[in-house]
């Protein structure tokens, strides 16, 4: 994968982050449930999706901790792991044996972060 492919998919996965922060930010913390009552709310939802990466870091050939969703300094250095990881030009082929291609790694992550900050959207009760 050349350098800017690679450069593209860390753009996209930090653009995904940065609309899910958004989100999180203009959410209140009890969220709507669901039609049988239930759900997560706000920041069980944030410590899922942290859980998640950490998990899928492992197929990018990474051991990085969870951070805790109030330690801002640290889930900064949680992602800034990743995107410099991702952004490395490569061949394309898993980057640990077992792992995922980082174009995957990088769907993967863009596509569960967008996924929750959706449900945050939907499952917020209007304003007004």
């Amino acid at each position: 994968m050349p350098k800017a492919e690679a450069e593209r998919l860390a753009a996209l996965v930090s653009a995904a982050w940065a609309a899910f922060d958004g989100v999180v930010a203009g959410a209140p913390e009890a969220l709507r449930k669901g039609p049988r009552g239930g759900g997560r709310d706000r920041d069980k939802i944030v410590d899922h999706v942290l859980g998640a990466e950490a998990a899928y870091v492992r197929k990018l050939g990474l051991r990085l901790p969870q951070p805790g969703p109030n330690d801002r300094a640290a889930v900064t250095a949680f992602r800034r792991a990743i995107i410099e990881t991702l952004r490395k030009p490569s061949s394309g082929a898993p980057l640990t044996e077992k792992g995922w291609p980082q174009r995957y790694a990088a769907r993967r992550i863009a596509w569960h972060v967008l996924d929750h900050a959706w449900e945050i959207e939907d499952r917020s009760e209007p304003s007004g």
